[in-house]
């Protein structure tokens, strides 16, 4: 890492010779020019189209448990966990079957983003909110060795694998520092002021993600505080703005634009990607939105020609998009043929496929509702081409996924 002084922090010389970053306190100076206002009124009324057009939605809680286990696959992924949404919807009907450690760690993320809601009505977004999080996002994966739900207490930093201090890409602050810039980090979360909510979070997920307080998962509980954020805030009643989409499709600038905050302190240009992302995927959740009621009401006209068991399972596909006969039974509480009955007559009109190929215990896909959820790239942002970062290149040998070391 190079030295550094920047409006973002400085790089201060440790005893063993390499240099750490430590951050400034929030909130920073950031410059509002005619794009940036422009930005922040495209995020806005993004996430206004969004927080409205969930109104609609006949059972809005099915659309956001299908997004939080979108968002955890995302996020995950980004961290080089590989975990497609179908096998994590495998996971949860067969929860005594045998699941990888990256399908752990995955349902781990949605535990722990609605741990994290629920606990925002008893408990503001704190310090302590965001290491009980941690905690159940950790429990029992990799990392679960690595103090979950503590900040740490020695060094850590970030580069490829085999990367030592001295040649890392980055080396957060020291323990003392990192206990002052999380206090100063927590204030300003209860700050409802300084800036506008949308450039809160932006700036939020850069400094935690600078600090980075634990030992493993800072980038998927970085990302989980925006959500948070924004429910506390009421500006979404239901946690339905996933940055990950954006953040996954533009990983290499996700990455340049941390840096070039910490380098050159360009606030700005982090802050117009992120706005830019907000808008995207706001836009896209409204859309997919708008699809689901449309798709709900033209599967249940066909379901209705076929039978009240087919009608009945259509409503389950939605909490259950993925499904065996044995679940459908317990769940319509019919016999076993009678679920197998209607799981092949749905088959047959193409509303669900077979993916196992076998003559028993096969598996169904509900496809087309499967299909609104598909991870389309968002739009890559326009910025980007005119106001290409500097000091920092993007390390070919880095595989995306967090792996601190420490001595």
């Amino acid at each position: 890492m190079q030295p550094c002084h920047s409006r973002a922090g400085k790089t201060i010389p440790q005893g063993s010779g390499y240099l750490a970053f430590v951050p400034a306190k929030l909130p920073p100076p950031i410059a509002f020019d005619g794009e940036m206002i422009r930005l922040m009124s495209d995020a806005d009324i993004a996430l206004g189209r969004l927080a409205g057009i969930t109104e609609i939605l006949p059972n809005p809680e099915l659309f956001v448990a299908m997004y939080v286990r979108r968002e955890a696959v995302l996020s995950s992924q980004i961290e080089g966990i590989q975990c497609t949404l179908d096998e994590v919807l495998e996971a949860e009907i067969d929860e005594n079957g045998i699941r990888t450690k990256d399908i752990a760690e995955v349902v781990n993320y949605v535990d722990a983003m609605n741990y994290g809601m629920e606990r925002l009505t008893t408990l503001p977004l704190s310090l302590r909110l965001i290491r009980e999080t941690h905690s159940r996002l950790m429990n029992g994966v990799r990392g679960e060795h690595k103090a979950p739900g503590e900040f740490r207490k020695t060094q850590n930093w970030i580069g490829p694998q085999g990367s030592t201090l001295s040649n890392a890409a980055f080396v957060p602050p020291p323990v003392p520092e990192m206990n002052e810039a999380l206090a100063d980090l927590e204030q300003f979360l209860h700050d409802r002021h300084s800036i506008p909510v949308s450039i809160q979070c932006a700036v939020t997920h850069l400094q935690f993600e600078t600090i980075h307080p634990f030992l493993d998962g800072n980038g998927r509980i970085g990302r989980l505080l925006v959500p948070l954020m924004l429910h506390q805030r009421e500006v979404m009643a239901k946690p339905l703005l996933y940055i990950s989409h954006y953040l996954k499709a533009n990983r290499h600038e996700y990455y340049d634009r941390l840096m070039d905050v910490r380098v050159n302190g360009n606030w700005e240009g982090w802050v117009k990607f992120f706005l830019t992302g907000v808008a995207a995927v706001g836009n896209e959740a409204a859309d997919t939105a708008k699809r689901i009621v449309q798709f709900r009401t033209e599967a249940q006209q066909a379901a209705a020609k076929m039978g009240k068991p087919e009608l009945a399972l259509i409503d389950h596909l939605f909490k259950h998009p993925i499904m065996d006969a044995r679940t459908a039974e317990k769940l319509l509480e019919v016999t076993y043929a009678t679920a197998n009955n209607a799981l092949s007559s749905l088959e047959k009109a193409g509303l669900v496929e077979e993916t196992t190929g076998r003559k028993r215990n096969r598996m169904f896909r509900f496809r087309g509702y499967l299909k609104l959820f598909d991870d389309t790239p968002s739009r890559p942002p326009a910025i980007y081409d005119r106001e290409k970062p500097t000091g920092y290149q993007h390390r070919a040998d880095e595989p995306g996924r967090e792996e601190p070391l420490w001595p």
